[in-house]
């Protein structure tokens, strides 16, 4: 404790450069996957291209991928960045999908009976009766995200990570737990928004 009262400043930069990482990421990772996902919705064969193309990305292991980015971006915060969105595509484009497809087709015939275009279905019924499930998508999207961030460090990215291996490299415990445990704190944070979010959604819906 008395080394986070010294150097809260450390933690801090290294708290702000993990959520602009990670917030960064995830709003671009849900803007492609929110356009994916909904012509997956409608096409059997895209929306299974779409996840096993996502769910390739899924695979690789996290150091290899970043690895992998080096020599077409370099070291830094975009090299994070690029994979952060790669890992949360399976999930979003999934739930995106699910979540239009579980919308109750009488709902959509009644809309479509009512004059509404399609642009208007899915701005109007669609998306906001799937939103509990695309919450839902973003909130296990965010956890993951903000979770793997961490490994950024390793390709000078910035982040919590740089105090967690700073702290390892230079066998210094308490850089090590104020790292981590920031990491944790707004992992769980993030978590428990979303989650009343998602149950709001719900209790809406019903």
């Amino acid at each position: 404790m008395s080394w986070f009262l010294r150097n809260w400043d450390q933690v801090a930069i290294a708290l702000w450069e993990h959520v602009t990482i990670s917030l960064t990421a995830l709003s671009i990772a849900f803007v492609l996957s929110l356009a994916i996902g909904i012509v997956a919705a409608r096409n059997e064969r895209f929306y299974a291209a779409a996840l096993a193309v996502a769910g390739f990305l899924y695979t690789i292991p996290t150091l290899a991928f970043l690895a992998l980015l080096i020599p077409v971006v370099g070291l830094g915060r975009t090299n994070a960045i690029i994979a952060m969105v790669a890992f949360s595509l399976l999930i979003l484009i999934r739930n995106v999908a699910i979540g239009i497809r579980n919308v109750p087709a009488e709902v959509v015939d009644a809309a479509r009976g009512m004059g509404m275009s399609a642009a208007q279905i899915l701005a109007r019924v669609e998306l906001p009766l799937a939103l509990p499930i695309i919450v839902a998508g973003l909130r296990v999207a965010a956890v993951t995200v903000i979770s793997v961030t961490v490994v950024a460090a390793y390709v000078n990215a910035g982040g919590l990570g740089t105090l967690i291996f700073n702290g390892i490299a230079g066998d210094h415990p308490p850089k090590i737990w104020a790292g981590a445990l920031a990491a944790c704190a707004l992992a769980v944070s993030v978590d428990l928004a979303l989650s009343a979010v998602e149950r709001s959604l719900r209790r809406a819906r019903a």
